[in-house]
């Protein structure tokens, strides 16, 4: 009798994982969450290693810093960076998730006007105490905000201060107002809509959200998924077409000062071994730095005094 394993087709085998470094800078679709767009570009471009910097939610679309392989130690330093989002703040109703996912809490027949918006705006623009959504990802005695207020337990959640650089009108109507946020790590957008809409007494959530920067990259870096599942007849085309979405992994460091070093230094930092910068052109700086030596990009650098600690070191070699 025939081996009835035999007669299975052999699955075929997965394509082979290999080393990707540096940064693809995703247009998240609305619908889609960040852990989803983390997997398609992973497998697209079969890295071994990616994370994102930045959740964005499944509601909202734009700005996904994507790290792979090496540019996942350059992570925290983008998600430090300065944020933009553009908004919709639809007014006449509160939410309890201060979007559209949740329900309404509070509404008012009441409808500002564009000049009452304006009027508001510098009372939420500098460093301000903000209150953050009960449906946020914070964690309360080691739970999460919004698992707690899911459960239907009431969150209290402190306020704390966040920097808005800048925030204008871009477009307004009878019911609605389109702003855009320029603003530090931590500030919630959402927490920006349900306070206005509090201050003008008509209340307000918000009904579309795009992030248009993170850190220093911008629109003019974002990938589409149309970019990535372009399909070219010439594999070689193909390879060529993918390796040009992905930016250097420096471009992480951007906001650091930058630092060259000798070959010397540049492999004892490798080693783990902090080097001494001696000499009239040591640099006189404090904190992190980004250490390359000629055109070879070392690691993140830790500058205390004239001695200079390995704090991340790249393998990119």
């Amino acid at each position: 009798m025939s081996d009835p394993s035999a007669l299975t087709p052999l699955a075929p085998p997965r394509p082979k994982k290999r080393d990707v470094h540096g940064w693809l800078i995703f247009d998240k679709p609305v619908g889609m969450t960040s852990t989803h767009a983390v997997a398609i570009i992973k497998r697209v471009l079969r890295a071994k290693k990616a994370g994102h910097a930045g959740t964005l939610d499944p509601l909202a679309s734009g700005c996904l810093p994507i790290a792979l392989g090496e540019a996942t130690k350059t992570v925290p330093f983008v998600m430090d960076g300065q944020k933009a989002y553009r908004f919709t703040v639809t007014w006449g109703a509160e939410t309890n998730t201060d979007d559209t996912e949740g329900v309404v809490t509070k509404s008012s027949a009441l409808r500002p006007s564009r000049e009452a918006v304006a009027a508001l705006l510098p009372r939420f623009t500098g460093a301000i105490q903000q209150v953050p959504p009960q449906f946020s990802a914070i964690k309360i005695d080691g739970e999460r905000a919004y698992d707690l207020a899911r459960e239907g337990e009431g969150v209290a959640l402190e306020p704390r201060e966040v920097i808005i650089d800048a925030l204008d009108i871009v477009a307004h109507d009878d019911t609605c107002t389109v702003l855009e946020a320029h603003c530090g790590k931590g500030t919630y957008v959402r927490a920006i809509a349900r306070d206005l809409g509090r201050a003008l007494g008509c209340f307000g959530h918000v009904t579309a959200l795009r992030r248009m920067r993170v850190g220093p990259f911008t629109e003019d870096d974002f990938v589409t998924h149309e970019d990535l599942t372009l399909t070219l007849e010439d594999a070689e085309a193909q390879e060529a077409h993918l390796a040009d979405l992905v930016l250097e992994v420096e471009r992480g460091l951007h906001d650091l000062p930058a630092l060259d070093v000798s070959k010397g230094d540049a492999a004892r930092l490798k080693r783990g071994q902090s080097v001494i910068m001696r000499g009239r052109d040591a640099p006189i700086m404090e904190g992190y730095v980004c250490v390359r030596s000629g055109a070879d990009l070392i690691a993140i650098g830790a500058m205390e005094g004239a001695e200079l600690h390995p704090h991340r070191v790249f393998n990119l070699g």
